[in-house]
């Protein structure tokens, strides 16, 4: 159960780059759906692996291959949900994942039968653009350091917390990490999409396990507080450098976002 914990794990970052990287609205919309299902087969296999007193980790090995066309996209996740099908366990658990698979597989099935639905795939060229809008160039680097970084602590927030969430009994603590959980879900969406846009669309570094098998956690919030806190400066710098006022609108908030998750933060400090 700890290797189909992984081969999930890595399921999830590809549908939702998969959905980061196309286009197309209606498709990317459905993937990203599919994806935040793939998100909660981890958090039930989790659950399994702890029952059974074993662990796991959130070990990755895959790479993030830059495609062209929507149907390569479509056609290399086809095949890596293929590839898992083998991992599932021959009970309940196992048989809600195949059948959720299943109609993803059959979904993205209909999207590859309609020549039309192939259109470029722009995430990975590299050009450094924002559409519809001129930046000067520093704006530019300013926006690709920012989403780096943002997009890597999102990630890393997503699992820390549902790693520590699966070992809670405590009711406010499983809460306060559900919504924090549910908002670095919508933050990844979020500068993923904007990576997309710019054509530097990247999985983030994979996280050391020091980073979640947390001992301290009143540390660890603290800590937690504190990175809350840069990423609000941050956001206010890029929000005050970058001259394109819905960017600016943006930023401004996610940066009110970030004020209220150092207010649910600090309810575990109590």
């Amino acid at each position: 159960m700890d290797k189909l914990f992984q081969q999930k794990h890595q399921l999830w970052l590809k549908i939702t780059f998969a959905s980061f990287s196309i286009n197309d609205e209606e498709i990317k919309s459905r993937l990203y759906d599919f994806s935040l299902i793939a998100f909660r087969h981890m958090k039930w296999i989790a659950t399994a692996v702890l029952e059974d007193k074993n662990n796991y980790n959130y070990d990755r090995d895959m790479i993030l291959y830059k495609k062209e066309s929507v149907f390569e996209v479509l056609s290399e996740l086809v095949q890596d949900i293929q590839n898992i099908q083998n991992y599932y366990p021959q009970n309940e658990l196992g048989f809600r994942l195949r059948s959720d698979d299943a109609y993803l597989t059959q979904y993205i099935s209909e999207v590859l039968k309609k020549e039309t639905n192939n259109k470029e795939v722009t995430a990975f060229n590299m050009r450094r653009q924002w559409p519809h809008t001129k930046l000067a160039q520093e704006q530019i680097d300013a926006l690709t350091l920012f989403l780096f970084e943002e997009s890597y602590k999102e990630y890393e927030l997503i699992l820390v917390y549902a790693y520590m969430q699966a070992r809670t009994t405590d009711l406010t603590q499983f809460n306060v990490f559900q919504d924090l959980i549910d908002e670095s879900h919508f933050h990844l969406k979020s500068f993923g999409n904007m990576m997309a846009k710019l054509g530097i669309l990247a999985l983030p570094r994979e996280l050391h396990e020091m980073t979640y098998m947390v001992d301290d956690i009143q540390k660890f919030i603290v800590d937690g507080i504190a990175e809350e806190e840069a990423a609000k400066e941050m956001c206010k710098e890029l929000s005050d450098a970058i001259k394109d006022e819905e960017l600016s609108k943006f930023f401004n908030f996610i940066n009110f976002q970030e004020s209220y998750h150092i207010e649910l933060m600090k309810k575990l400090l109590k």
